[in-house]
Order: C-alpha cells, then structure tokens, then sequence
C-alpha cells in the first residue's frame, strides 16, 4: 500500500504522530511516499521531523494560531484575521495539494489535523481516499468532557476541527484510554500514536521534578515555585536555556530543548510539569509519571486535555505552576494506571493497519452536494 501523509506543521505533536505512523507502516510492510507539511512564513518544517522522515517532503502554506508574544496565550481573533487576510494563497495551497495527490497517486491520504487536508476534499475532491487522525476528533465524541462556560471558544475549536476532516472515509480519535466508538460521525477510538524512542526506554524512579516551560510567564512562576521550594531538585527545559546544561544553583538546571534529552530525562524524574499538549501528557502516562498539567491561556483544546487527562488519572490540571498541588497528589498515584495505558497503546498497530484497509475498499463517492451537506451538519451541531 502507497500512503501519503499531510501533517498539521504547528507545535510537535502531530508530527511525532506521523513519524510514529511512519514506524508502524515501515514494519507492516507498506509504503509511506511522502508528507505535504502546513508551514507559515514564521515556522518552517522542524528539524527533528525532515532528519527523521525519510520519504520526500512538500512544504505547503497554511494559516497558523496567533499567539500572544509575551503571554504566549492563543489569540483567537487575531488567529481569524490572519486566516481571511490569507485567503488568496490558502486557496493556492488547496490545489497545490490537490495536484501533488493526484500526480502521486497514493491508496490512501492519511491527515494529521491539518485543514488543507477536509478544505481541498471539500473543494477540489482529490482521487485518493483519505483518513484523518487526531486527539481532538474526541471532541465529537458524546463523552468528552469540557470546560465550562467558554461556548464561543468551544464554537471556534469544533469549526476548526470540522475544517480538518470534510471528504474522509473515517475519523480517528486518539484517546487516553478505550472509548465506545461514534459511528454517526465516522468516528473510530484508537490510541495514541507514541514514537519508538519513546517506547524504548526503561523507566526508572527518580529524585527531581522535570518542567518543560515553553510560555515565558511560566519560567517566572518556575523561578518563585523554586525559591518557595528550594530544596526540591528541579530540571528545567525551556527556549531561553543558553546551553546543554545552564546551572543556576544546587537544585536548579536549565537545559535547551531537546527531544531526546527530554524523554531520557523523563524516563529518570519523580514527576513532571508541563503544558496539557496531549503529546507529552501521553508520554508521562507512558513512563508512569505523574504530572501537573498547565493549559496555555486561551486554549480551549488543552483546557479539554487537562480535564480528560484527570478523568484518565494521569495527573493533576492547574492554572499555575502550583507544586504544592502537585506534591500532594504525587502520593495518590496509581502507576496501575500507566499499565493499562500500556496494554491499550499496544493495540494500535492493528487498529491503525485496520484502518488503512478500510479505507481503500471500493465506496460510493459523496454526492455533488457532499460539501453543502456537511456545512448544514455543522450549522446543526
């Protein structure tokens, strides 16, 4: 089976996806042919995605999340702006991609969450069938579970993930655990997608406490949190280290991001501080470590992650970096918990496979009002 990807290019966890995916197919036996990867102006294809992939990659632009430079919250609004200011090389792209599948010709189009995928089947209905794969199809799941209040972000965050998947054959929904699945919506439940490097490692129990800081408010409460809290051993991994290794003092380090460096880390910590990205919060259930969970202001899918996240016992959600509240609930733990997510993550393969069988078997194609009658749904849901 030939199989092309297109890959949402924002943040890492959807391209840790598709590199897991790769694995995956690779050991099955199939082809993956190449990745169309969304970029804007501002964020190219990551380093660590292009050295690793190994198949051809097309650079495609496609609007991006604003985010607030100092607070480093999601901006909605000025996300929406930036998305009809660009309309004009967004419809470029649609048939960019659109040709690249036709002259590729792959059995199927696997997509990561990225919006060229569901608008160029909308428009343009490429030859080849495709699947789409994310955690935030839970969303459509009657189960989910989510913040209160909040209805215009929770509006903006179903638009934007219907966007995604207008045209697929099925939708799956990467989930912490198993779910009954929604066959009214297409919708399947599988789980995560995890890289071998990952899988590979051996936990161990450890004596520090592990942040991955990425907003620069969050380094300054990191900063108080460690003066309130000296003697408790802390590495930090965040943008601004100015080397492999910064030491500020006897319980303080600061690394530069690295991914390796942070999942070996990881494997070795007690517990772990970081943002309510499902990615990394997959990782720590994966390695059995407890974690406090930090959504980005504004964001209405991480505010759903930490939620589901609690529900699973993963760890603990706050709005600040409160270690306090996460020394408390270190001792309430349940590494059963961390097993099971294991037992189910080992189901993926077949599933995933499954999936890609499926979606190349001879079906009726959408009627010509195929996009009009999806637009009506989402007006309805």
């Amino acid at each position: 089976m030939r199989i092309l990807f297109l890959v949402q290019g924002e943040g890492r966890g959807h391209l840790t996806q598709a590199l897991s995916l790769a694995q995956i197919l690779r050991i099955a036996g199939h082809e993956v042919i190449g990745a169309i990867v969304g970029i804007t102006a501002e964020r190219s294809v990551p380093a660590f995605f292009s050295e690793k992939f190994t198949a051809p990659i097309l650079p495609v632009f496609s609007p991006g999340l604003v985010y607030n430079a100092g607070t480093n919250a999601l901006e909605p609004f000025k996300t929406t702006l930036m998305a009809i200011r660009t309309i004009r090389p967004f419809w470029r792209s649609l048939r960019q991609v659109r040709d690249h599948i036709d002259a590729q010709r792959p059995d199927v189009v696997v997509n990561f969450f990225e919006m060229l995928g569901g608008m160029t089947y909308a428009l343009l209905r490429p030859s080849a069938p495709m699947i789409c794969i994310a955690h935030q199809y839970m969303a459509f799941h009657r189960d989910f579970q989510r913040p209160e209040g909040q209805w215009l972000y929770r509006q903006a965050f179903k638009l934007n993930t219907r966007l995604t998947c207008f045209g697929a054959q099925e939708l799956l929904a990467l989930s912490f655990d198993k779910q009954p699945d929604e066959p009214n919506e297409r919708l399947r439940v599988v789980p995560p997608l995890l890289r071998q490097e990952l899988t590979d490692l051996k936990p161990t129990p450890g004596d520090f406490l592990l942040a991955y800081v990425t907003q620069p408010g969050l380094k300054v409460e990191l900063q108080k949190a460690h003066k309130q809290n000296p003697e408790i051993q802390m590495d930090a991994f965040h943008s601004d280290a100015t080397g492999p290794d910064q030491v500020i003092d006897e319980t303080l380090t600061y690394h530069a991001i690295d991914g390796k460096r942070f999942l070996e880390f990881m494997a070795r910590c007690k517990a772990i501080v970081t943002t309510a990205g499902f990615e990394s919060v997959c990782e720590a259930l994966y390695l059995g470590k407890p974690a406090l969970m930090i959504p980005q202001p504004n964001h209405f899918e991480q505010a759903c992650n930490a939620i589901d996240s609690q529900r699973a016992g993963v760890g603990v959600a706050s709005d600040c970096f409160d270690l306090d509240q996460l020394l408390t609930y270190m001792p309430q733990y349940d590494p059963q918990v961390s097993e099971r997510f294991r037992a189910w993550h080992a189901q993926g393969y077949f599933m995933f496979l499954a999936a890609l069988n499926r979606a190349t078997r001879p079906t009726r194609k959408p009627s010509g009002g195929f996009f009009q009658t999806r637009v009506r749904h989402l007006l309805r849901s």
